[in-house]
Order: structure tokens, then C-alpha cells, then sequence
């Protein structure tokens, strides 16, 4: 018999695990950029990842489905946008190829998980 997890909390949910990681890798990969980007680059990077996490937590403490999915709509434009900034940062030269590879990877995660997330809320809608 499989068992059942319940989800109390939004660190309970498996993509604000993932997405948590991501910004952490975020925060350490953009410690070590040239200090004149603290208002640029860094500051987006920071911003755009810090947005996926609080727009799935927000979403999560929604009532409504359509609400819900409002949020982790968000939630993915700042994921989406997140990954064209790691691209820039890497053909800029900020990025070595084996912080982009691992980080490129665990924002591919989160989105694969994001994007489930919505299907499944989606299929709530239906019902």
C-alpha cells in the first residue's frame, strides 16, 4: 500500500525543496562575481530566484485553484528568466562551464517539478 504524505506546510512540497536549493546555489555562484554587478547582474539573479520560492509559497497559501496557479505561473517566468541570466553569465565570462552545468541543472529540476505542479493544479480546475 502506498503511503499518503501529507502536506502541511510549503516547505513540504518537494518544487519549494528544489527551488530553495536554487537559490542558495545562487546566492554562493553570485558571491564570487566582479563586486560593480551588485546592482546588475546580481541583483536580478538574486531577485529572480528569490521570486520562484516566495510565488510558490504565495500560491500554496491561496485558496482557490485559479489563484494558486496565478502564482506559480510567476513562479515559472522567474525560473525561465533566472535561466537566461545563468546563460548570459556564463558567455560573459562569471560563470565556469562546471558551475553552469550544476546549476543550469537544478534549475532544470525545479522547472520539471514547477511545471508539474501546475499540471496537477490544473487538473483540480477540471474537477
Amino acid at each position: 500500500m502506498k503511503k499518503e504524505i501529507k502536506i502541511k506546510d510549503f516547505k513540504d512540497l518537494i518544487v519549494w525543496r528544489e527551488s530553495h536549493k536554487l537559490v542558495l546555489d545562487i546566492y554562493k555562484l553570485t558571491k564570487n562575481f566582479p563586486k560593480n554587478e551588485i546592482f546588475g547582474i546580481i541583483s536580478q539573479m538574486r531577485r529572480a530566484s528569490v521570486s520562484i520560492t516566495s510565488n510558490i509559497t504565495e500560491g500554496f497559501g491561496r485558496q482557490g485553484y485559479k489563484e494558486k496557479l496565478q502564482f506559480y505561473y510567476i513562479a515559472q517566468g522567474s525560473l525561465i528568466e533566472l535561466k537566461n541570466q545563468l546563460e548570459i553569465s556564463k558567455d560573459i565570462g562569471y560563470i565556469q562551464n562546471i558551475d553552469y552545468n550544476k546549476t543550469i541543472e537544478q534549475a532544470n529540476l525545479a522547472h520539471k517539478l514547477l511545471q508539474g505542479f501546475i499540471k496537477k493544479t490544473k487538473s483540480f480546475l477540471k474537477s
